[in-house]
């Protein structure tokens, strides 16, 4: 095996272990209020997901555009640069983070409102959220280390960080709502609890595990007005991208919740397919962000194709995994989320479109780790919004004409769509590594 394949390889595969601990925490949300009674209980903590995917993944941008910025400072061994890395964006993280705690408020009715879905699916939601919105500032910074510890290319030690938060979480959950029988605020309160631990962890990692302090900080660089300015560029480019990302997940669940509480819970469930599919090939993703980040840093275009190609090659093979995984072990995985007859009926129903997902979203999520890790955001930034354009025009014309059969539809038309715009800017990425010593 080639040795840029052989480094690629050493970097995802922490890094697919890592990402497979979110969407396993999110699938033992749903796992321990979905032996419940009712239904309304999983669409309460689906809708509650997704408030906090819209409040938290909003800023994204503190992970993703740490993880370009770190990289490339890493790659050019720019030592004052990998410690602004980290700092410049830990502070934002903490501002937003409290901003969200005084606006709660109206923030969560908002958002419940939006979402809609029925008036128990809506309490329910409201319960969890006024838990899990106190861990804002927490988040947010574990964003910020998450992508930090991504940018250096040390994938065991996010790894590491990872499986302790969403152990923690999980296990928490089986206390919690299994032992203590606590529901949608005993699943809010573990998330908060694990995000504490998080912090704690993963600021020790950073300070006893690297050598963050083997330079005195140059609080001067720090505040670099031409580096915040280009921070809060990317960022909010990147931001822009999330949000875009963020509303089309919501409005799928706002559509499906019209639907129906079976409806809801139904896709919900099917929704973790899609996550898991999401998070393990986006281990290849973080693998072309710091080895592309790398290669910007030393403007190698040899280097940068290298990365380029092992990387999606590696993706598109892992994809075809999951697609086989999924058409084997489907209604296994289904049945292990719920036992409500009536939800395990309908997700059977509509279980091959997300089956079929992994082939069709490995482009875009690539293109994603390319365009990060190379900070070329505004391009990330204009194909998302073509690409949620093109959703939202596809669930206006087939959610009417087949249902939720049509929702999914526009789903996929939507993840297939992602990598082709991208697509149409990549030449011109290709042509910036390498061109300008």
């Amino acid at each position: 095996m080639p040795s840029h394949y052989t480094h690629i390889l050493a970097l995802a595969f922490p890094l697919i272990l890592s990402n497979l601990t979110v969407p396993l925490l999110g699938a033992v949300d749903t796992a321990v209020v979905g032996h419940l009674p009712d239904p309304a209980y999983i669409g309460g903590v689906a809708v509650g997901g997704t408030i906090f995917s819209f409040l938290f993944w909003g800023f994204g941008f503190l992970k993703m555009g740490t993880v370009g910025f770190t990289s490339q400072a890493f790659g050019a061994k720019n030592l004052p640069e990998q410690q602004a890395s980290f700092l410049r964006p830990m502070l934002l993280a903490l501002f937003f983070g409290f901003l969200l705690i005084l606006l709660q408020g109206p923030l969560l009715q908002l958002c419940i409102h939006l979402i809609d879905g029925s008036a128990e699916v809506q309490q329910l939601a409201l319960q969890y959220s006024t838990i899990r919105i106190w861990s804002a500032p927490i988040a947010l910074s574990n964003y910020v280390i998450i992508g930090w510890l991504i940018g250096k290319g040390e994938p065991k030690l996010t790894f590491i960080l990872q499986v302790i938060i969403n152990s923690v979480n999980i296990l928490l959950d089986l206390i919690f709502v299994i032992q203590f029988e606590w529901g949608v605020e005993g699943v809010s309160l573990a998330t908060v609890i694990a995000e504490v631990v998080g912090f704690a962890v993963g600021l020790w990692i950073i300070l006893k595990k690297s050598n963050f302090f083997s330079n005195k900080i140059d609080w001067q660089n720090v505040w670099l007005r031409s580096h915040i300015l280009a921070l809060f560029t990317v960022n909010r480019d990147i931001f822009i991208r999330t949000l875009c990302l963020i509303f089309s997940f919501a409005y799928f669940t706002r559509l499906g919740a019209g639907m129906g509480d079976e409806i809801l819970a139904a896709n919900a469930v099917l929704m973790h397919f899609l996550y898991f599919s999401a998070y393990g090939l986006d281990g290849f993703a973080h693998a072309a962000e710091i080895t592309t980040g790398h290669a910007k840093g030393r403007n190698d275009n040899i280097e940068f194709k290298n990365a380029v190609k092992a990387s999606s090659v590696m993706a598109f093979l892992t994809s075809i995994i999951f697609v086989a995984v999924f058409y084997l072990f489907g209604q296994l995985i289904v049945g292990l989320f719920t036992d409500i007859p009536s939800v395990q009926s309908t997700a059977s129903e509509f279980i091959y479109w997300p089956i079929i997902m992994p082939l069709l979203s490995v482009a875009g999520f690539q293109f994603d780790g390319i365009f990060i890790g190379t900070t070329r955001t505004a391009d990330l930034r204009n194909a998302m919004i073509q690409s949620l354009f093109i959703f939202l025009l596809s669930a206006w014309l087939f959610v009417p004409l087949w249902g939720n059969h049509g929702l999914w539809l526009a789903m996929a038309i939507y993840m297939a769509t992602r990598g082709l715009t991208l697509l149409r800017y990549y030449p011109g990425l290709l042509k910036s590594i390498g061109q300008n010593p």
